[in-house]
């Protein structure tokens, strides 16, 4: 039996949701705070959801990268009701991780078996038929809900206004309604956690990166796994709804958002057999907490005792299993190795 904290998490996206489980099962005294009215209202909610692990990683993380479909499986387990679309991802003309002996390689014929609703097909793609994508909304609630199931506290519409510490040790936090004791204090708000460091003298390098996601509406299923190319980025979560993610490139203009979404429905249209049905529902802007190298920044900070901080991308692929191993870390007040490459502290070296 681990001894009883006062641990106050802030920020109700798929981070902060998977923080606040993980630490809920364990008999912590756990309390999540949201500025918002719901949870995953921020670029939670904008997010494409694709469980994707591969890419550039620290040679050292690797390993945890490649546990993360098991994470997933097991929280499915847990979470009746998640609903993890494993249809696998279909890409071409992007860089692939060469080092994945998991993604295969596809003919035409074997595209076409697989989704054969595209106009035209390249010579070959990559298949990887381990990859999955997820509702974000419903998950990060799963996860909010099964945590209060478990004792923990939530409070919605209260704004975190600063960290209070006596020397060298946080005391609790200063909110919109009151004063909140907390033995640990874990900042999973994302793009606002820098602003909450500074009045600490903390630097987080952590920047907005701002990404496209374009709802349709649809009439009938025309993809079936996730498709990435060149042209598009696009999953089909239900028969009723199409998604698509581009690259935010300017705030205004013909490469706004507006008009990069627009774009972006167009091309679907004309590369899917079907697509002339498909209807523009919305375009939104997801910022997404980007640290200055593109790695996480997961761990206590090593000068503010009891500070932890839980900032990541992708974060859909990564909450899971990051939050298990940092629950680890603040109630065993231990180091988990797998998440030595993703300290803040290798930012002053």
């Amino acid at each position: 039996m681990h001894t009883k904290q006062k641990i106050v998490v802030v920020g109700a996206g798929i981070v902060g949701a998977a923080m606040t489980y993980q630490l809920s099962k364990h008999n912590q005294n756990v309390t999540l705070i949201e500025s918002h009215s719901t949870a995953a209202c921020e670029v939670t909610e904008k997010s494409f959801a694709w469980i994707n692990p591969s890419g550039r990683v620290f040679s050292k993380s690797r390993p945890l990268y490649d546990a993360v479909f098991a994470e997933y499986h097991a929280l499915e387990k847990e979470l009746p009701g998640l609903n993890i679309n494993w249809h696998g991802a279909l890409t071409w003309g992007i860089a692939a991780n060469s080092e994945d002996s998991q993604i295969q390689r596809l003919n035409q014929q074997q595209m076409f078996e697989l989704e054969p609703n595209l106009v035209e097909y390249p010579e070959e793609a990559n298949f990887a038929d381990k990859e999955g994508a997820l509702d974000p909304v419903l998950a990060t609630n799963l996860l909010i809900k099964k945590a209060q199931e478990n004792g923990a506290t939530v409070l919605f519409d209260t704004n975190v206004i600063q960290i209070q510490k006596e020397d060298s040790v946080v005391v609790g936090v200063h909110t919109s309604n009151r004063f909140i004791e907390a033995d640990v204090i874990v900042l999973a708000a994302g793009t606002a956690v820098p602003g909450l460091c500074l009045p600490l003298g903390i630097d987080v390098p952590v920047a907005p990166s701002p990404s496209i996601l374009i709802r349709m509406n649809a009439k009938e299923k025309i993809i079936h796994s996730l498709i990435s190319n060149e042209k598009f980025e696009a999953r089909q979560p239900s028969s009723e709804t199409l998604l698509a993610a581009e690259d935010y490139i300017d705030e205004s203009g013909e490469n706004g958002p507006e008009a990069v979404g627009k774009r972006a429905f167009e091309t679907l249209r004309y590369s899917l057999r079907g697509g002339e049905n498909l209807t523009l529902e919305s375009i939104s802007v997801g910022l997404r907490p980007m640290p200055e190298d593109g790695y996480p920044i997961v761990g206590f900070h090593d000068r503010v005792q009891g500070l932890y901080l839980a900032v990541m991308h992708p974060a859909i692929t990564l909450a899971p299993l990051v939050s298990r191993l940092a629950a680890k870390e603040i109630i065993g007040n231990m180091q988990m190795d797998e998440l030595s490459s993703w300290r803040l502290s290798r930012f002053s070296v």
